[in-house]
């Protein structure tokens, strides 16, 4: 495939390098002079710290933070003496589990020679290493390890074999391991052996500056950018470099002549006006780097979110409806977005843990067809990856090497109002949180004044919904609250001013306690508050042509009583709750029992029928309780007499007394009590019949004045119901016989 490389560089401000094809964008490279790398520079640094919890220490390299130094990364010449084992071999590290703990290796102040591996990301500080690298055009010089090594992006036996073999062949230093790189895999003995002696002169001129230098201190410094990645991307498939700086094409030359000098190189300078990268189009494809949505050919779409952990790619189906069976719809998006997926991996220089979605697929074949389609993408790919295989849920995970922040970090910068969240506050969530920050400082004793300073949206939420809380507050405390509106704040701020009577500012924020529940917080029963008032009931509407009635002009109780009797309203009476447990095969026995004897009670207490010559009379309506009448006005109305004039109202009665003259209802009684009651009655003589008075003599012994019965002890009671029961039977049987009498007239 034909390729070209476009360097487009801002003198001293900024370089981009593009790898172009007929297909697009293929690789970029971006450099800032504020952001430049320092990945591949060796420093002498010091030993700050040295952790054992975590097996690692710090360093510092005078670069503002301290590189981060694990134990797995140091060199077997810094263990202690007798646990060194000589050079190690070139991919052969010893784990760090059989290494000495890095505490006997290091101690604080001492100088060590590093090597920087990754930028630091955020607020991580740099990766070091003590296993040193100096990369040249065909091959790598590592110092202080042995054993002869091939890339590993060379996957050819005989080509490895082949390379290999033109390596032993070379004069090599001892001490000194070496790795062929990919470019040098098919050259020749003496293009090795020339990048072999430049690589050897170098490392004598660092390792003088080590010995000479005092740390903190750099020792060698990597190439600039437009050098590095001629270095290590350059190959036969370039076909030309195209640049927009003479200065820049000349020095490309010079080292192309030096690194290859048999090679046919083709450099040229841009000569237009708008711009070599808007000329080739790769301008507008730049932009859509930056993009969270990526379109594919096909009509679908990978969405891109990028985390601290990790970076989600999710594969969309869209509006591709090619094929009539779901499998290989599935199948060819998925290839398609495969492609895309380490394409954009590249543009973005995306690293880490990354989780791809894929749409499902049931057959075993399309998804081995899918994992062998992205690992061949991810072959061009310069960064060490790891590809796991497909999971149950159709997801593919792998790992790619990080080397430094991404395009989008190094590009943007994180929006100060949102924290790069991508959302703020909203105006009643906003207000709301005011309205909490203004009662908190409202509590504090020397806060006169509390001014809340609000964007003029969440002012205008505050003063037209929540006018009424802060009156209430203002008027519990006695604090002057004002809402001030500021169209210089962002959305989703605001502060909280407050002053004392002085005018002066008081802090009223406190930090909040090391443990939740720790502070003591002020509380109260819910048993000593006070009661809630009562309700007002709605008046009731009187009928139409009578007045209504006033509060102060209530009819008294007895007449109220007497109005719900007749209008048939009376409320039902309350039950007793029930006390303990009202369950039980033994307790259901005994209130059947029970029913039914106060069933047969009631039978034989129902009054004979009138005769046939007077009128039916109604039945009795069920009336609530009521203060029981006088007994001479009882038999008054029974003889048919007039009563007697009401006496004058009686004063009402307290509520905390009770009725004494209240009839209470009579308590049912058990089975067995019923029996005793009942079985005097048979046994005792019958007395005969009291002979019947005189209408006269019956109301002169009502109207005299009963004294009242003396309490009569606990052994009575039998006695007194036996009596009860045979004063009921003897009216019984005077009943029928009882002749008929006519009211006493008056005068």
């Amino acid at each position: 495939m034909k390729k070209e490389m476009l360097i487009n560089t801002v003198q001293d401000l900024e370089c981009r390098i593009a790898i172009v094809s007929d297909e697009g964008l293929e690789e970029l490279y971006v450099e800032r002079a504020s952001t430049a790398s320092h990945v591949g520079n060796i420093y002498k640094a010091k030993v700050t710290n040295v952790e054992a919890a975590i097996q690692a220490a710090f360093v510092d390299a005078g670069l503002g933070r301290n590189g981060f130094l694990h134990i797995s990364d140091v060199n077997p010449t810094y263990f202690p003496k007798g646990k060194r084992s000589g050079p190690e071999q070139v991919g052969r590290k010893r784990p760090h589990y059989v290494r000495p703990p890095i505490q006997d290796c290091l101690r604080r102040g001492q100088e060590v020679v590093v090597q920087m591996t990754k930028e630091g990301i955020g607020t991580k500080g740099p990766t070091m290493t003590t296993y040193l690298s100096i990369p040249g055009r065909l091959l790598v010089m590592m110092p202080g390890m042995t054993r002869l090594g091939v890339s590993r992006k060379v996957e050819d036996d005989a080509t490895r074999g082949k390379a290999r073999a033109a390596l032993s062949d070379l004069k090599l230093p001892p001490d000194m391991g070496f790795i062929v790189r990919t470019a040098g895999a098919d050259r020749s003995k003496r293009d090795l052996q020339r990048d072999l002696n430049y690589l050897l002169r170098l490392w004598k001129t660092v390792s003088q500056r080590i010995k000479s230098a005092r740390g903190p201190a750099e020792i060698y410094r990597e190439s600039d950018l437009v050098i590095r990645t001629v270095r290590d991307v350059y190959n036969t498939d370039i076909k030309r470099i195209v640049c927009d700086s003479e200065d820049v094409a000349r020095s490309v030359n010079e080292f192309l002549n030096v690194a290859v000098p048999r090679g046919k190189h083709v450099i040229e300078v841009y000569t237009g006006r708008e711009g070599l990268f808007y000329d080739y189009g790769v301008e507008q494809e730049i932009e859509r780097i930056h993009s969270r949505r990526v379109e594919l050919p096909s009509g679908g779409s990978l969405v891109i979110d990028q985390t601290e952990a990790m970076v989600a790619i999710d594969v969309n189906s869209g509006r591709f409806r090619q094929h009539s069976d779901a499998e290989t719809t599935a199948l060819k998006i998925n290839v398609q977005a495969a492609r895309e997926v380490v394409r954009q991996l590249r543009l973005r220089d995306l690293g880490g843990v990354i989780v791809i979605d894929f749409i499902d697929m049931r057959d075993e074949k399309n998804r081995r067809t899918l994992e062998r389609t992205l690992r061949d993408a991810i072959k061009s790919d310069r960064a060490k990856t790891k590809v796991l295989r497909t999971s149950a849920f159709g997801m593919i995970e792998l790992t790619r090497q990080r080397l430094g922040p991404s395009l989008k970090q190094s590009v943007y910068d994180r929006c100060p109002h949102c924290d790069g969240m991508g959302v703020v506050r909203s105006d009643e969530s906003l207000s709301l949180l005011v309205m909490r920050n203004i009662q908190r400082a409202c509590a504090h004793d020397d806060v006169a004044k509390v001014e809340a300073v609000v964007p003029p949206e969440v002012a205008y939420h505050l003063l037209n919904f929540q006018r009424r809380q802060i009156t209430h507050i203002e008027a519990e405390t006695g604090k002057a609250v004002v809402v001030r509106a500021d169209g210089d704040l962002a959305a989703g701020e605001g502060r909280i001013h407050c002053t004392n009577g002085r005018g002066s500012t008081v802090a009223w924020e406190h930090a909040p306690p090391a443990r939740p529940g720790r502070k003591g917080i002020g509380t109260v029963s819910v048993h000593s508050l006070p009661s809630a008032p009562a309700a007002k009931a709605d008046a009731a509407v009187p009928p139409e042509g009578e007045p209504a009635v006033e509060p102060d002009e209530q009819p008294p109780a007895d007449e109220a009583v007497e109005a719900v009797e007749a209008a048939g309203e009376a409320k039902p009476a309350r039950k007793k709750p029930r006390r303990g447990r009202r369950g039980g095969r033994k307790h259901r026995r005994r209130r059947e029992a029970a029913a039914r004897a106060a069933e047969e009670e009631g039978k034989e207490d129902q009054p004979p029928e009138p005769p046939a010559d007077e009128p039916e009379a109604e039945p009795k309506k069920k009336k609530p309780r009521r203060r029981r009448k006088p007994k001479a006005k009882a038999d008054a109305e029974a003889s048919g007499k007039a009563p007697e004039p009401p006496a004058a109202p009686e004063a009402p009665e307290q509520p905390g007394e009770p009725e004494k003259d209240q009839k209470k209802p009579a308590k049912k009684k058990s089975r067995r009590r019923r029996k005793k009651a009942a079985a005097p009655a048979v046994e005792a003589e019958p007395k005969t019949p009291a002979e019947p008075k005189s209408p006269a003599e019956a109301t002169e012994a009502d109207e005299k004045p009963q004294p009242p019965e003396p309490a009569k002890p606990k052994k009575a009671k039998k006695a007194k119901k036996a009596k009860k029961a045979k004063k009921k039977a003897g009216k019984k049987q005077a009943a029928p016989s009882k002749p008929e009498q006519k009211p006493l007239e008056e005068g």
